[in-house]
């Protein structure tokens, strides 16, 4: 390895610093355990290598990720893999010193690499996964883990028997204000966790062009069930996992219907969902995708009895805050005056409306910061992306694996490929005994 004094990446750092600046910092670095490899403190362990990264599948996000880990002053980028050329040319321009491969097991026979990212189709990571933890390397894989249960099971096996780092992009997990929210929701603040709802909303065939039609499947593979899960993998794994982070519970039961509605192009998957999944505690979350109307966006949204979260755009609400230092009758006279109500309810002295015309908003995090639309098909800045590679090439150095990331991303994946079970079996399905791992809480 070349002998270089290494520099910390001070986005990583600060990122974490700051969380002592929020209100039971300490706590969250308690509560997430993931995140207290990465203080500060922890970057004194860094002093003179750079991980060394090999990229297999250098696509649109395989390529996003090479300018994020470009950025990344304790990485370098040494090797690049792709079976498809156009890809493979475009990557070796961002990193042209990289070693270009054609064949992923070329590349895992290299010493000169500690760990690789894989942005590669989804029926390819299960295999991938295996074979670099295998041949000694530190993995990180986009998500979802694995195209089916059986798979997703083994890789979490091969993981308990390694000394090797895996990682899954779960990105959220690094997201301030998810980080926070999150904490707050667990401190209390909308009170009981009485329901969740998420959604995500976009107007996009997933269609890229083709040079030929023997290539429909190569890069099209995500309209086809042999190479993906559909929107429950692309999608919902990141919605889902976040409403079990907020519970911290899984969900026992799963039901719902897929269709496709409109992109009636020969496609396999659907490209509109609905889901209930249930806790057993009789709460539930409400799941809805489709690609055909963007008008909603996305939301992850954790309803509580005394407010609701809304992650995804980084604000709160708490219930009955309009009008909170009136009495119920001036409530009530001033909805009248502003012809909120058409005829005056009956009620006792202690009315007070059931409904408010709107609620305040309360930012998570003070000052500025980044809200995901969802709409990019690639990426979104500053959406906890840049942080969990850069987590990951810290851990390439270190060996330290980050606690509780691949047991997320397992039940998360698992949920998402039930999802797809009772759609297609149109009957509820109860999460299997043979696939619970003991991280999980019903």
């Amino acid at each position: 390895m070349p002998n270089r004094q290494k520099e910390v990446d001070m986005s990583l750092r600060q990122f974490i610093k700051d969380l002592g600046y929020i209100s039971g910092g300490a706590t969250i670095l308690a509560g997430m355990p993931w995140l207290q490899s990465f203080t500060p403190e922890k970057a004194k362990e860094i002093k003179k290598e750079k991980a060394r990264i090999g990229f297999i599948g250098t696509g649109s996000r395989g390529q996003y990720s090479i300018h994020a880990v470009s950025a990344i002053a304790h990485a370098d980028i040494v090797a690049i893999c792709d079976n498809y050329s156009p890809n493979l040319q475009a990557a070796s321009k961002l990193c042209p010193n990289a070693k270009k491969y054609t064949d992923y097991r070329k590349l895992l026979e290299s010493s000169d690499i500690d760990g690789v990212i894989i942005s590669t189709p989804l029926y390819l990571h299960a295999p991938m996964i295996l074979d670099a933890l295998s041949a000694g390397k530190h993995v990180f894989c986009e998500k979802s883990m694995a195209l089916t249960m059986d798979e997703c099971k083994a890789i979490y096996d091969a993981y308990q028997d390694t000394d090797r780092v895996l990682y899954f992009c779960m990105q959220r997990m690094f997201d301030e204000k998810y980080i926070k929210g999150i904490q707050m929701i667990h401190d209390g603040l909308i009170g009981d966790i009485v329901g969740e709802r998420c959604y995500w909303f976009r107007n996009h065939d997933w269609r890229r062009p083709i040079p030929s039609p023997q290539l429909e499947r190569q890069i099209n593979w995500r309209l086809y069930w042999d190479y993906s899960a559909g929107l429950m993998t692309e999608l919902a794994s990141h919605q889902l996992e976040v409403c079990c982070w907020a519970k911290q519970l899984v969900p026992e039961s799963v039901m719902g219907m897929g269709d496709t509605v409109f992109w009636k192009d020969g496609r396999e998957v659907y490209d509109s969902v609905n889901l209930i999944y249930k806790y057993s505690d009789g709460v539930k979350i409400n799941y809805e995708s489709l690609i055909s109307n963007k008008f909603n966006g996305m939301e992850d949204q954790i309803l509580g009895s005394k407010g609701t979260m809304n992650l995804a755009t980084g604000v709160y609400y708490l219930e009955n805050e309009i009008d909170r230092n009136k009495s119920g009758i001036e409530q009530l006279i001033s909805q009248i005056g502003n012809k909120v109500y058409s005829s005056v309810p009956t009620a006792g002295a202690s009315w007070r409306p059931e409904t408010q015309d709107k609620y305040t908003s309360h930012q998570i995090l003070s000052g500025k910061f980044n809200i995901n639309q969802g709409q990019s098909m690639i990426g979104a800045l500053k959406d906890g992306s840049d942080e969990i590679l850069s987590a990951f090439c810290q851990a390439c150095i270190t060996g330290e694996k980050g606690d509780n990331i691949v047991e997320e991303a397992y039940q998360a994946t698992t949920l998402c490929l039930l999802g797809n079970e009772a759609i297609k079996e149109g009957k509820k399905i109860f999460f299997p005994e043979e696939y619970k791992i003991p991280y999980m809480k019903f």
